[in-house]
């Protein structure tokens, strides 16, 4: 989604700084970490280049670096500059454009927003010389993420302690989100495995963890709609700004979609439903014999194809389903999109390791009516981020007919 440039300064913080790295790559972005000397003598460069997969700069003067200007090409491509944790001298050094190290080269040469979060001990985070060099940068647009109560590294107790990486991750993220182009939209989203009951202990289920219906959710949300998530059992938290209804069958998700899909302007069926349910639940537990054991299944409703049908001619909303296959899913996807009268099918293959079923990443290929989209592997904030681009579109398109 964006570049962002991650200056570490010197503190004990600097260990949360590898969760706020991962937690911006979990939502899509590409992460250049940017370490003071200090820096590294807390954390090693290392741990920065395993997650973010790019050489960690240290040193404004290190051979090669300069060979394309370095701090200026990061100023330029950056779409974020964020700095965490920021210290005391950070801060000062930024306030008065002072530039002795690669970190504050950037900051002068950068038009990104920047984004600081600052640690340090109480007493100077009070200081008024701290307070006033913080006050310069707040008047050139300069945000903070205030630093939380608690235990510091000094053995003090009180306001000083680097936010928390989720905090941080979050401040970040509302910079970047795109612009309200889902404002006023109602968006319907829906998420993980369905558990259809055998008997009162045991169930049939699926491997969906819901981590791709909920990213959609979450990035529906961040683009302004009013999102409802119907999401199957999953232990993933619910993203903010995103109301939910929990629900364990496909019986309870057909009730609950169809209750709502009639008034939303983008239905998403990204949850993995059950395709068959046992004919009758047995009451209590079904106690275990030597005999074999058979289960009558039979076909739940196709929510699906239910939306494509009731949906009729003049359809004025947007439907994407998936399609998860483990032979050509491509082709099999358009079979999906034409039978179901869907709009966008998302096809990804479940035989890849690194995509699909639990995996933070996936690689789809996105089925439409014109063609289709081979999206490479990414992270599924990414993937969602593109979808709904693509369900944008294909909406703007309908209100213009």
């Amino acid at each position: 989604m964006a570049l962002i440039a991650l200056g570490v300064c010197g503190g004990i913080g600097a260990y949360k700084a590898v969760e706020i790295a991962r937690g911006l790559q979990k939502r899509g972005h590409d992460v250049a970490a940017i370490m003071t000397r200090s820096a590294s003598r807390f954390v090693g460069p290392v741990t920065f280049e395993a997650i973010t997969h790019r050489r960690v700069i240290t040193d404004q003067f290190a051979e090669g670096a300069n060979s394309d200007i370095e701090h200026i090409s990061l100023a330029t491509d950056a779409a974020l500059l964020l700095v965490a944790p920021a210290t005391a001298n950070m801060i000062a050094k930024f306030a008065h454009g002072i530039a002795d190290d690669f970190l504050t080269s950037l900051y002068l040469a950068t038009r990104a927003p920047v984004l600081m979060a600052p640690a340090m001990n109480t007493n100077m985070l009070d200081h008024e010389a701290v307070r006033a060099n913080m006050a310069t940068l707040r008047t050139r647009g300069t945000r903070f993420v205030d630093p939380g109560d608690g235990y510091l590294a000094c053995g003090w107790v009180g306001k000083g302690r680097l936010a928390e990486p989720e905090e941080v991750i979050e401040a970040a993220d509302a910079i970047l989100r795109p612009s309200a182009t889902l404002k006023d939209r109602f968006v319907l989203v829906t998420a993980g495995p369905t558990f259809e009951d055998i008997d009162d202990v045991r169930y049939i289920g699926n491997r969906s963890s819901g981590k791709m219906g909920y990213a959609l959710a979450a990035e529906a949300a961040r683009r302004g709609a009013r999102v409802l998530l119907v999401s199957g059992p999953s232990s993933l938290p619910v993203p903010p700004g995103v109301d939910v209804v929990r629900v364990r069958s496909a019986d309870e998700m057909h009730t609950a979609v169809m209750g709502q899909a009639g008034v939303a302007d983008v239905v998403i069926m990204a949850a993995a439903v059950a395709d068959y349910t046992p004919r009758r639940r047995a009451g209590g537990k079904i106690e275990k014999s030597d005999a074999p054991l058979s289960l009558d299944l039979v076909r739940t409703r196709d929510i699906l194809a239910e939306l494509g049908a009731t949906r009729g001619a003049s359809a004025n909303s947007v439907i994407v389903g998936f399609a998860a296959e483990s032979g050509d899913p491509p082709v099999r996807a358009r079979e999906k999109l034409l039978r179901k009268k869907a709009d966008i099918i998302v096809a990804n293959d479940i035989r890849r390791a690194d995509a699909g079923f639990d995996a933070d990443t996936n690689a789809v290929t996105l089925v439409t009516p014109e063609g289709d989209e081979d999206v490479p592997l990414g992270p599924k904030a990414q993937i969602a981020s593109l979808i709904l681009d693509r369900a944008e579109a294909r909406l703007h398109r309908v209100a213009a007919n």
